[in-house]
């Protein structure tokens, strides 16, 4: 079941695994057969275990980023949401992040797609 504030919650806890980069607090935002969609023709991560080990591969840095969002639409089902992720390390970059959330009734992502499009420099 999804409602805004199961997506916030949500939402919250995926900026604090975020930011520390802990395997437990990422691996409790997903499902043990949860899908991560990280592209649009990639595979994706299935599996609690190895959404962990490919968010750990391409962590971010804590402290090197800000991030905002916004929810477009949330049903009983499925949450969309659009985000703005600003990095000041190891350089200037601003990306349009494009999210794709589906919650069981424990608030854990059952599947998550993530897209992000870096925005042109001025």
């Amino acid at each position: 079941m999804t409602n805004l504030d199961a997506v916030t919650a949500w939402v919250e806890n995926y900026r604090a695994a975020w930011l520390s980069n802990d395997a437990e607090e990422i691996g409790s935002l997903f499902t043990e057969d949860a899908a991560y969609f990280t592209e649009p023709f990639a595979a994706p991560w299935l599996g609690r275990e190895t959404i962990v080990a490919g968010w750990l591969d391409r962590k971010d840095d804590p402290g090197t980023f800000t991030f905002t969002w916004h929810p477009v639409i949330v049903t009983d089902d499925l949450a969309i949401i659009e985000g703005r992720t600003a990095y000041t390390a190891p350089a200037v970059r601003v990306f349009r992040n494009m999210w794709v959330l589906r919650l069981n009734n424990s608030g854990q992502a059952r599947q998550f797609t993530e897209w992000w499009m870096q925005e042109p420099d001025e």
